[in-house]
């Protein structure tokens, strides 16, 4: 999104972003944020990003199973 979590962390809390938490997590759904940011990234930027979620997606994939076994 071109800005700092720190940044993202308070739109969510101004109600600037959708967001949902879930734990100690804030979520964001993919159909939201890809509203949110179709008009002002490039499609460049936008693989980047799906790059990074798909990343991290695989590599706290088995943490997050872990955890809900609990």
């Amino acid at each position: 999104m071109g800005i700092s979590r720190q940044a993202v962390f308070k739109k969510i809390k101004a109600g600037q972003l959708p967001a949902r938490k879930i734990g100690r997590n804030f979520v964001i759904y993919n159909k939201e944020l890809s509203e949110i940011i179709s008009g002002k990234l490039t499609n460049k930027m936008k693989k980047e990003i799906e790059k990074a979620v798909e990343k991290t997606i695989n590599e706290y994939s088995e943490t997050l199973r872990l955890l809900g076994q609990d």
